[in-house]
């Protein structure tokens, strides 16, 4: 089998995603005997091609056209189908991001194509590939296997793998082959303005290492800066399930769940929560989940690693003061 992956960057800036899919890749590749490609798209980013020849695979696809800078639907689309009739794989994977979404559906389709979105995983038995897909807000998973004739198309959730399992080569970079690509600039139908940026306010919580994360066990929003101040002394990110948000304690960027931000951080902190589907969803890629509810049957706790049953008003302050201790 041969399989493709699609890194992205933006700007010249990776998107970490990518990581965590190549890793998926390369797992694949291994559980499948296959080769392992990457394809990447844009205009003098031969920088970022060097950093992927460090990894553990078989050849760097380079797609560099002046069109493809900056990004537009139609000009990856038609780039990256020229590199797949080139390679020929079996199998595209690709991050599951805002951008991949705005030209996957496009690029399938110009292909005749299904696409697998969205997968938290995969199984490799009787040599074919099944994606486990959530259902229902993650009630329920799915196996969800391609049919019909190469290539299949799939894309992995953010947090779905880990990133630090990526493997970097041993025996040398891996060659970097510069794809000659044709694109018609009539073919491009939209003009990107400046891209839309946040308030400063802001956060991306899909890129904080340590969230400390709370409920509605806070019970008040004055017992807020109880939370702030251990998520400052761990060097992390103040967050919330949607109720918290929803009464206007947090901000809407604050939220973790099904309707707010999907993150894997190395630590989760859930104060308070009582762990909901909806915000499960949201967070159960973290590394490691800590919980601290009153109720000890609590569902949280079917997904904390190390789970504490007590009140959240004498168990913070005891972290706090172990924190601040000389």
């Amino acid at each position: 089998m041969k399989i493709l992956v699609v890194a992205e960057q933006r700007q010249g800036k990776w998107n970490p995603v990518s990581f965590e899919t190549l890793a998926a890749a390369q797992q694949l590749a291994r559980e499948s005997s296959s080769e392992l490609r990457v394809a990447l798209a844009g205009h003098e980013v031969a920088a970022l091609a060097e950093e992927l020849a460090a990894k553990q695979l078989d050849e760097v696809l380079l797609l560099d056209h002046a069109l493809l800078e900056p990004y537009t639907a139609d000009g990856f689309a038609a780039a990256i189908r020229q590199a797949v009739e080139r390679s020929a794989p079996d199998l595209l994977l690709l991050p599951h991001t805002y951008q991949v979404r705005d030209f996957a559906p496009k690029l399938a389709a110009s292909l005749g194509k299904g696409m697998i979105g969205d997968a938290i995983g995969y199984r490799y038995e009787n040599g074919r590939v099944v994606f486990v897909r959530q259902m229902f807000q993650g009630r329920t998973n799915a196996d969800v296997a391609p049919a019909g004739a190469p290539p299949w198309f799939a894309s992995f959730q953010a947090g779905a793998f880990r990133a630090d399992r990526l493997e970097t080569s041993s025996g040398g970079n891996a060659p970097i082959t510069r794809v000659a690509i044709g694109l018609d600039p009539g073919a491009i139908r939209t003009r990107p303005l400046e891209l839309f940026r946040e308030a400063k306010q802001a956060v991306d919580l899909t890129q904080a290492a340590i969230i400390v994360s709370v409920g509605r066990g806070i019970k008040e929003q004055t017992n807020l800066p109880l939370a702030e101040k251990l998520a400052k002394l761990l060097g992390g990110e103040l967050a919330a399930s949607r109720p918290i948000c929803d009464e206007g304690w947090l901000p809407m960027d604050r939220q973790i769940g099904s309707s707010g931000q999907t993150v894997a951080p190395k630590l989760y902190l859930a104060l308070g929560i009582s762990g909901a589907i909806q915000h499960v969803v949201g967070m159960k890629a973290s590394r490691t989940v800590v919980a601290v509810n009153k109720d000890r049957n609590a569902p949280i706790f079917e997904v904390a690693d190390y789970g504490i049953v007590g009140d959240l008003f004498e168990i913070v302050p005891a972290l706090i003061a172990q924190l601040e201790a000389p």
